[in-house]
C-alpha cells in the first residue's frame, strides 16, 4: 500500500433525529442500538461497498462508560453485521469527539494506512449523565488556581465568557430565538431529509395479566428540540441557572445571564460517515459527496473554554489555504449563545468575518440539541448535505470543547 499523501473522500453521511435526554425519543434506547442504525444506514448509502472492505470504525463519545462503554465502536460494528474483520476504536475529545473521529479516519486514508474507514459519534445523555456515572477528578487540579477551569461546570464558563466579551442577556436570548426560528423553518421546508435516517422506536411495557410484553412501534424522522413558540418574551422569564461571575474580591457581579433557554439542550443522538481513498472510489465504483480538507485543534484557558473556535478556525482556514469568505456553510456548535456570540464577534474584530446567514442556517444546538460526542459527526452530515442543496463548495464544523479546547474541520463538496 502506498504511503504517499492522498485525498480522503466522504461517500456517505447520515444521522439520526436528535432526541431530548431523559424524557425524549431515546430514553429507553441503548446508544449502541443508535450507532448500529447509523452504521447500517451509512453503508446502505454506498451501494456496491462490501462491509468486509471497511478496515476500521472510529467513533467519538464524550462519556464512554455504562451502556456506551466497552469500546462501543467495536461492539456496534459487530452488531451491525459487518463481520469480525472490521476494527473499532472509541475516542474522546468531549464535544469535538465526532469531528475528531472524522479527522482521524481521513488521516489514516491520507497517509495510505487504510482505504475505507467509518467515522462517527454517539451519545446517550439519558443513560449516561454529564460527567459520567462516577466523576473523579485528580486532586492535583485543586492545588493551583489556574487549573480550576478543568473542573468548572460548563455553564460557569459561559457566564465568564459573557462577562469578558460583553455579551448581554438580551443578545443571548435573541440568538436563541433565531436558532429555533431557523430550525423550525428548515424542518417545514424538508431541509433535513437528505441527512436524516429515520429511527423506529419500540416501547415495551409488561402485560402482567397475560404474562407478556406489549410493543408499541413508531418512527421518528425530525429532531425533537425545536420549538416554534420560542419568543423573546418567553425566554426573558427564565431565571439564570448558573452562578454569576465574581469580581476580584470574590463577590458576585450581579445576576447571571445564562439560562436553560439560551443554552444547548442535553440530548441523545448519533451520526456517521464513510470515508474512502481515491483507489477505493474506483475499485467499488463509488460516487464521492465531499473531500475532507483540513482540521485544527487548539487549547484555551479551561475557564473560558467556549472561545476555543477563536483559535481553531483561523488555523484550519490557513491549513486549507482558504479565507472565511470562502465558506458557504458553517456549523458553529451552539454550546451556549454567550460563547457563540463571543466567537463570532471576536473573529469579526480580527478580520475573520463569518457571514451570519451562513452560520447554522438550519439552526443550532440551542434548538436542535447537542448529544456531546455525536455532535461533530452529526453536524458534518449537515454541512455536506446543506452545501450540496445550496450549491456551496466549502463548509466548516467547529466547536468549543470542555477543559479548554477548540476544534474546526473543513469539508469541500466534489
Amino acid at each position: 500500500m502506498s504511503k504517499q499523501v492522498q485525498d480522503a473522500y466522504i461517500v456517505s453521511a447520515t444521522r439520526l433525529p436528535i432526541g431530548k435526554s431523559g424524557r425524549g425519543y431515546y430514553k429507553n434506547t441503548r446508544p449502541d442500538e443508535m450507532l448500529v442504525k447509523v452504521m447500517q444506514a451509512a453503508l446502505a448509502q454506498a451501494p456496491g461497498l462490501d462491509p468486509a472492505a471497511i478496515e476500521d470504525a472510529i467513533v467519538g463519545c464524550s462519556f464512554p462508560e455504562g451502556e456506551q462503554g466497552m469500546n462501543i465502536a467495536r461492539v456496534a460494528s459487530v452488531l451491525a453485521g459487518w463481520g469480525h474483520g472490521v476494527g473499532g476504536v472509541t475516542i474522546n475529545r468531549y464535544c469535538a469527539s465526532g469531528i475528531t473521529a472524522v479527522q482521524m479516519a481521513a488521516d489514516r486514508i491520507r497517509v495510505g494506512e487504510a482505504d475505507v474507514v467509518f467515522a462517527g459519534g454517539v451519545e446517550s445523555m439519558s443513560m449516561i449523565p454529564m460527567g459520567g456515572n462516577k466523576p473523579s477528578l485528580s486532586p492535583l487540579i485543586f492545588e493551583r488556581d489556574e487549573n480550576l477551569g478543568v473542573a468548572y461546570g460548563m455553564g460557569l464558563t459561559a457566564e465568564l465568557v459573557a462577562k469578558k466579551w460583553g455579551i448581554t442577556r438580551e443578545a443571548q436570548d435573541a440568538f436563541a430565538v433565531e436558532s429555533h426560528r431557523r430550525a423550525v423553518a428548515a424542518m417545514q421546508a424538508g431541509y433535513f431529509s437528505a441527512e436524516m435516517t429515520p429511527f423506529e422506536l419500540i416501547d415495551r411495557t409488561p402485560n402482567l395479566a397475560e404474562g407478556s410484553i406489549n410493543e408499541k412501534r413508531r418512527v421518528v424522522s425530525l429532531d425533537e428540540g425545536a420549538r416554534p413558540d420560542t419568543s423573546l418574551e418567553g425566554l426573558a422569564k427564565l431565571k439564570p441557572v448558573f452562578a454569576a461571575p465574581k469580581d476580584s474580591t470574590g463577590k458576585p457581579t450581579g445576576m447571571g445571564s445564562v439560562t436553560a433557554g439560551n443554552s444547548s439542550q442535553t440530548s441523545d443522538g448519533s451520526g456517521g460517515l464513510l470515508l474512502v481513498s481515491e483507489a477505493a472510489l474506483k475499485r467499488y465504483n463509488l460516487t464521492p459527496l465531499a473531500r475532507f480538507v483540513s482540521f485544527a485543534v487548539r487549547g484555551v484557558p479551561p475557564e473560558i473554554m467556549g472561545i476555543g473556535p477563536i483559535e481553531a478556525i483561523p488555523a484550519a482556514l490557513k491549513m486549507a489555504g482558504l479565507k472565511a469568505s470562502d465558506l458557504g456553510w458553517v456549523e458553529l456548535n451552539e454550546a451556549f449563545a454567550a460563547q457563540s456570540l463571543a466567537v463570532l464577534n471576536d473573529l469579526d474584530s480580527k478580520g475573520i468575518e463569518l457571514d451570519r446567514s451562513k452560520v447554522n442556517p438550519n439552526g443550532g444546538a440551542i434548538a436542535l440539541g447537542h448529544p456531546l460526542g455525536a455532535t461533530g459527526a452529526i453536524r458534518a452530515a449537515s454541512v455536506i448535505h446543506g452545501l450540496r442543496r445550496t450549491g456551496g463548495k466549502y463548509g466548516m464544523v467547529t466547536m468549543c470543547v470542555g477543559a479548554g479546547q477548540g476544534a474546526a474541520g473543513i469539508i469541500e463538496i466534489v
